[in-house]
């Protein structure tokens, strides 16, 4: 009884991936994967609309380092100037440029840890839109092929995969596509 409730076990599994397209019987051709996956890191470094969000992302963060560097400079000269002069500062005096060194510090401190936080924040909103018109192109392919299921290879906990079912840089030729195609409109 035990053997023929594995049997059946077995041919059920066997229709139930056969009907998916799972199972292929050699003489049958292989056709292309039903489930592929992409490497939405990969889409994201190498589109043109991730690429350009990075680059805006850079520029972004030099107009911050630049200011950065402003305050470390006024904090600099203003710690050169309180050890120069410092012997001949009265006690009030010098505790006034320390008072105002250490606010400087905290000043700049906080303001590093602002643009941290506002750089984080916008790298988030520029990968969330990509990502958002990215989905639209995913869908679109995924019908159009009609795969059964488009993971993300990181997220998705892929352990292996065929090579054939990666479709990242199809999808990264239809978005730089679309893209333009949005941008000549």
């Amino acid at each position: 009884m035990k053997g023929a409730g594995a049997a059946a076990a077995f041919v059920a599994s066997a229709l139930i991936f056969g009907a998916l397209g799972w199972a292929q019987t050699p003489a049958q051709p292989v056709s292309s994967p039903k489930i592929v996956y992409i490497d939405v890191s990969r889409v994201l470094a190498r589109s043109a609309a991730g690429v350009a969000a990075r680059e805006q992302l850079e520029k972004d963060k030099a107009g911050m380092q630049k200011e950065m560097d402003a305050k470390r400079l006024e904090i600099d000269k203003l710690r050169d100037e309180l050890e120069k002069k410092s012997a001949l500062l009265t006690g009030d005096a010098r505790r006034e440029k320390e008072e105002t060194l250490e606010r400087k510090r905290r000043d700049a401190t906080r303001l590093a840890d602002d643009f941290q936080r506002e750089l984080a924040r916008k790298e988030q909103q520029l990968a969330s839109r990509v990502l958002q018109d990215l989905s639209g192109v995913i869908e679109r392919i995924g019908k159009e092929k009609g795969y059964y299921l488009i993971v993300e290879r990181r997220g998705g906990g892929i352990l292996y995969s065929a090579p054939e079912a990666d479709l990242t840089e199809e999808i990264i030729r239809a978005y730089d596509q679309e893209s333009a195609t949005k941008g000549k409109k």
